[in-house]
Formats: structure tokens, sequence, C-alpha cells
């Protein structure tokens, strides 16, 4: 028998496993590739965790492959040496979001680890913060982010509040993998691990501790107060968790005038009102952008399912409703908060911004304007994070701004995770500050474009579904690694960057960066977390004109290649 068919014939005769998961195996087993696609691999950890379609089988989401993956977590945790392990787990508003994390909470305290959970859907950044308010050794959050309906995920924290990286990530792989049966799982009922002190719930202590330290890093609060009356936002939290934490925010730091998106307001794990629950969309802000022109509202802003990602819309030059990408928001939020510090002062001489090698330099280039460093990361906040704990313990930076060109930022040292809170308070409050002197976010952009060069970015996928998806995948990789273009247009390539190799003393990964002479460059990056290859691709030109035409040449001749 192959890989594939013992597995599915372990699973059929499991005796841990249940008897509706069970008929669903049994339902398909007609369709060979179906049951391929479940049980050709076990579900993998990609940036962070695990991440699938949920339903029966090894490469597949479920109350299984997630109480396997908390007992490794848990043996990972007791061998850390921690006196007393305690790991704090958050949710979505998923399908079966809740009964993962309690499946997780009560295989923690089968093995003796205290869980903290949440008693309903609460944001990423949130979890990230609790671990490190509450010293806890590691977290958990149940989200597959922006991912279609279908999916669900499992991503780890570490004991700093970030992301796994690879180092530790190998570490829980290895404890996940020894869990060779199902019957390894240990596991206490809700009754037990209540009684013995094993789960406990958290609520508003830590809801307000947590907008309390975001509303902290506001830099111009009387400016707010001022304009307050005057400014209008419309906000859509997509149906996610971002709800009440960025409601509560805007009214800490003193917005009045905030109005919903009433049909996106409230929890639905079917995303019913949008194709994808991705602020990275402009088709997600339709009912808003409806919304915002019948109210005359000076931003729109957006956040994912977990409330990790910010997008904002701006009126441009024609009052028109403009969506920034997450570059532009990036190079305007590093802009105003590095500006506010100077003004008041307080500008640290050792401050440095954080972004990663696939977003736009724009960013760096203004944070230079101000003095200040920015250092590069391989894609995945996590890395980001892991820079600001290292920084933490030995004080060589003072972390000001991190962020990434897929509409992920922080400011404050609060979290280790990208978080949509703070970010939708800052680009608000950016908005109102230059409001008060006349201009819209989009007059600041283009006066930005004007002193430091216009950027232009773009962002192509193509995704590829299963094991074959995977090998073509592979397959597109090895070819530009083999044979590299030595021009694109007359410009010549004069770099190939190859994160496989392990270079500027980042981990090794596999993505490709191509830099042109003039400028220019573009990276190939298969995602860790969806079936799908990323092409990202940067130029800088004198103009908008120039730098489109720029853009379109070097995206025509790679997508040509890839699709050929």
């Amino acid at each position: 028998m192959t890989r594939v068919q013992t597995q599915y014939q372990l699973w059929l005769e499991d005796p841990a496993i249940d008897a509706g998961t069970k008929e669903e195996l049994q339902s398909i087993g007609e369709d060979e590739k179906e049951i391929e696609d479940r049980f050709y691999k076990d579900l993998e950890f990609g940036t962070g965790g695990l991440r699938g379609v949920i339903g029966a089988g090894t490469n597949r989401i479920n109350l299984y492959t997630v109480g396997r993956a908390s007992q490794g977590l848990a043996q990972y945790v007791r061998g850390t040496g921690a006196i007393a392990p305690s790991i704090v787990i958050a949710y979505d508003s998923r399908h079966m979001s809740p009964e993962f994390a309690l499946e997780a909470a009560l295989v923690f305290a089968g093995n003796g680890v205290k869980a903290y959970v949440f008693e309903a859907l609460r944001p990423t950044p949130q979890l990230s913060f609790a671990v490190r308010y509450l010293g806890a050794t590691a977290g958990v959050v149940i989200t597959a982010s922006h991912n279609p309906p279908e999916y669900n995920g499992y991503k780890v924290y570490g004991a700093d509040g970030g992301q796994l990286v690879p180092e530790f990530a190998e570490q829980v792989i290895a404890h996940v993998q020894s869990v060779d049966t199902f019957a390894k799982v240990k596991k206490l009922t809700q009754v037990e691990a209540e009684s013995q002190g094993l789960l406990q719930w958290l609520g508003e202590e830590i809801d307000n501790k947590y907008i309390e330290v975001v509303s902290a890093v506001s830099q111009n609060p009387e400016v707010i107060r001022e304009i307050s009356d005057d400014f209008r936002i419309v906000f859509t939290p997509l149906h996610g968790t971002g709800n009440m934490p960025v409601r509560e925010v805007l009214k800490a730091v003193g917005f009045g005038q905030v109005r919903v998106v009433a049909e996106q307001e409230l929890p639905d794990s079917q995303f019913s009102t949008v194709k994808s629950p991705n602020p990275e969309e402009k088709d997600a802000f339709n009912l808003a952008i409806a919304q915002a022109k019948a109210w005359n509202a000076d931003i729109i802003i957006g956040t994912d399912p977990d409330a990790d990602r910010m997008g904002a819309v701006v009126k441009d030059a024609a009052g028109e409703y403009f969506v920034l990408t997450g570059n532009q928001s990036g190079a305007i939020i590093v802009n105003y908060l590095l500006s506010s510090l100077k003004e008041r002062g307080a500008l640290p001489a050792n401050g440095v911004v954080i972004k990663t090698i696939v977003t736009s330099e724009m960013g760096a280039v203004i944070a230079n304007h101000y003095g200040v460093p920015t250092l590069n990361t391989l894609t995945g906040f996590k890395y980001i994070g892991e820079k600001m704990s290292q920084f933490e313990q030995s004080g060589d930076h003072t972390f000001l701004f991190g962020y990434e060109e897929s509409y992920g930022y922080l400011a404050g040292d609060y979290a280790r995770d990208k978080d949509a809170v703070i970010a939708a308070m800052l680009i608000c409050e950016a908005a109102a500050y230059y409001k008060k002197q006349g201009k819209t976010l989009y007059d600041v952009l283009q006066e930005l474009y004007a002193s430091f060069g216009y950027f232009l970015e773009k962002l192509e996928s193509r995704t590829l579904k299963g094991k074959d998806g995977v090998e073509q995948i592979g397959r597109i990789m090895e070819a530009w690694r083999t044979n590299p273009p030595s021009e694109i247009q007359g410009v010549s390539v004069t770099e190939v960057e190859d994160y496989e190799q392990g270079i500027q003393g980042l981990p090794r990964e596999n993505v490709l960066k191509f830099k042109l002479a003039d400028g220019s460059w573009f990276c190939l990056r298969p995602s860790g977390t969806e079936p799908k290859i990323k092409f990202y691709f940067a130029v800088q030109g004198s103009t908008a004109s120039e730098a489109s035409q720029q853009l379109n040449g070097i995206i025509q001749y790679v997508l040509s290649r890839v699709d050929g």
C-alpha cells in the first residue's frame, strides 16, 4: 500500500477517531484524487504554524491534527524548563475556531500546562500582548488570517510574544512528529481542566490593558481632540475580530466620528459580503466606500479577520476614494511617526525601522532623511519580532516601527506581531494631523514622491493547488535559479540574491531577488501559508508615468516567462 492508502485506512480504523469523521472519509472513498490530497502529507508548519482546509485527513486541519500539534507543543513547552508552564490561546471568527481553541486548551491541560483562553474572539496582536503581559511560555492563535472561508490555522508564539522563527519551529515540529498515533494525545475534560486550575478564561482585564498600551503610542492626541468633531472615519472589520478593539482605541485617543459598516460588523465565518476578507483587495472596501461617499468621510479603514492587517482608503485630488497600498500606508506612517517624534525632540539617537526584503525602499529612504537606519528581514513579521526582542536584550537599537508590504504594521514594544489596531489608530491620526494643515493623505503621498522619488510596486501571484501545484512551484523556482535573466528591456540584471544560500546573515529561505541597474527589483517567493507563488515588483522613477512604464515592462517579462 502507498502512504496515502495506509494513512486513509489508519484513520478509518483508529478507535480514537469519532464516527462523524470516519463517515466524512467514507463518503470520498471513490475519489482517489481527493484522498491523495488529504493524505499525501502531514499538514506542515508554514510561517508560524499550521494552516489548511478544514476537514478529515492528515493534510487537513481538524480536531485531530490540532490535538496532535497541541500535544507536540505541550511537550516542547515542558522541555523549556519553565517552572509553571502556560500557554495563551486566542481565536477568530472562522469555522471551528472556538472548537479548535478548546481542544488545544484541553490537550495542554492534559499535559500539566496551564491554558489561558480568551472567552470570545480576539485579535492576533492581542494574543501577542497577552503572552508578554501574563509571562506565559507560549501562545496559540486559531486563525487563517485572510484565507478563504474553508481554511483555518494554528499559529504558534514564543515566550517573547513573537511567532516562532525556524530554529524553534523546527523543535516544535520534531515534537509534533513524535506523536505518531492519536492515542498519544493526552487530554482532560473541560470540567477537570477548570477544577484543577489548568484552564483559565480571559476577558475584560486583558482587553483594557491592551487598549491602554496601544493608545499610549498616540503621537498628537491634542490635534485629534481639536479636529475630532470634523473628522469622519468609516471602519469595516470585514466580519472579524477588529470590531471592538479598533473602535475602543479610536475612542480612547479622542476620535468621535466613527461609523462601522453595519453589514460587515458582526462575525461571519463565511465572510459573505466579500470575495475575500482581505484589506489588500479593493473589492473588500466596496460597501465601506459607498458609505463613505454618502457621509463624506475623510478616511476608510479595514482590518482582516484576525486584525493583524490594516488597509486604508483616502480621497485623491479629484475627491474620489483611493485605496492605499501596504507600501504607501507604511511610507506615510513612517514619515508621520518620525516627524512627530523629531518635532517633540523625542527621536532616540539609536532608533531603528525594520521592514522585510520584499517591502518598498521608500520607507527606508524617508527614515534615512530623519537619520534613522532601516534593517531588512525575511518575509514574515516573526523576523521583525525576533529583531525587536534582540534589541530589547542588547539595547543596540530602540525599535520605532516595523512593517511589511502585505499591510502589516507595528509601533511600540507591547507586542511582537503586526497589529491592525495600532495601524488603524496611527493612519487615522496622521490623516487628522494633516487635515488640520489642509491636506489629505493623498496630498502627503504626492509630496513624499516629489521629495524622495516616485516609488511604485506591485504584487502578482499564481495559485497552484494540491500536490501537483507544489511540484510546479518547485519547477518555477528551479528554472529561475539555474537560468537567471541577464537583462530585462535592455536594463542589465546586476545582482541575484538567493536567500536559500543564507545571505546577509538571514536564515535560509526559498526566495530569489533580482536587482536591476536602474534600481528596480523583482522577487519570486513561494507562499508559506497559501498554495501559491508570489511575484513582487518594485521600481523608482522620477515621474509617475516613467515608473509605471518601467514596472509594466518588468511584470510582462517575468509573468510571460513563468506562464510559458
